[in-house]
């Protein structure tokens, strides 16, 4: 995803010289081709993320867009204060790239687990929260936001992500990926749709049919945004984030309550396990495998 995100920036600028990229001393071999064809576009703001924050938000005081860039909690957490006071209280054109969400970075340990960002940053007015789950959503989102700056929070995997659908979001309503013309569906955010699509697949095999939603935007997210939703009799929501303030709680919140919408997520015990991606979301009931039987059980109404 963010080769797919560097190369549509990269696109948007040529067009849009207002489009400015500040980065965190990070992202080699990823920022290095928008630096050298915008080398007055570019800043590295070394490892002060809270400073890389402020100096975003001056720069889209005088006039620019400019795209913050960094790994998971770092442009998220560690600068909240400056994102809420600097960014959204003035409702300034800053959008803040974060690479490495849910697990992906599993392997460096619970420091670079962002799995509480959603939470956090869907408290702040006037933030758009943009949740791609592949390459192709990742353009869309990039392009969309060029085109419509604001205060915004793009939340990206981090490398490899296979492309899941040709189909273009339209950034309203979730996407329908898998049409089965079922009375349940899965509704997932970010690259967890892989699972969520392979669950579907498998549960096809089987005689089982369910739908598949990808989710793109989080925030804002109103009950009319949901609305292909409504006829749904069971739901079962997947984020590689903690249910608390994620999108299990969006949906019970906003669809009919005689929807029977259900949750899968990072468990607490996910906190004290390091390993890869793949072996985290399976410990976590988050691969394929679990979201079947999640699934059973909810048809089944145990």
């Amino acid at each position: 995803m963010r080769t797919a995100f560097i190369e549509q920036l990269i696109v948007a600028a040529r067009s849009n010289p207002r489009i400015f990229l500040v980065v965190g001393d990070l992202g080699y071999s990823v920022v290095e081709p928008f630096a050298a064809e915008f080398p007055d576009r570019y800043l590295n703001a070394g490892v002060a993320e809270q400073n890389m924050t402020g100096l975003a938000a001056g720069l889209a005081a005088e006039g620019f867009h400019v795209f913050t860039y960094s790994i998971g909690n770092f442009p998220t957490l560690r600068c909240f204060e400056q994102i809420r006071n600097d960014v959204c209280y003035h409702k300034l054109p800053v959008t803040i790239v974060a690479v490495g969400a849910g697990v992906s970075y599993g392997n460096l340990g619970y420091s670079h687990h962002c799995v509480q960002d959603i939470a956090c940053l869907r408290t702040l007015p006037g933030l758009s929260i943009l949740s791609p789950a592949d390459p192709g959503e990742t353009r869309h989102c990039v392009e969309w936001l060029s085109k419509n700056p604001c205060p915004s929070y793009l939340r990206l995997g981090k490398a490899g992500e296979p492309r899941i659908h040709d189909l273009a979001p339209d950034l309203q309503t979730p996407l329908k990926v898998r049409n089965q013309r079922a009375s349940a569906a899965i509704v997932a955010t970010g690259s967890i749709l892989c699972e969520a699509v392979a669950a579907s697949d498998q549960l096809a095999e089987q005689g089982i049919a369910v739908d598949v939603f990808s989710l793109t935007r989080l925030s804002p997210l109103t009950s009319r945004s949901l609305v292909d939703l409504s006829g749904y009799q069971q739901i079962l929501t997947v984020e590689e984030h903690v249910s608390a303030g994620g999108v299990g709680e969006m949906c019970k919140s906003l669809l009919p309550r005689s929807i029977d919408v259900r949750n899968l997520s990072v468990s607490d015990e996910l906190t004290s396990l390091v390993g890869s991606q793949s072996w985290l979301r399976a410990q976590a009931g988050l691969d394929a495998c679990g979201i079947v039987a999640a699934v059973k059980a909810l048809v089944a109404g145990a």
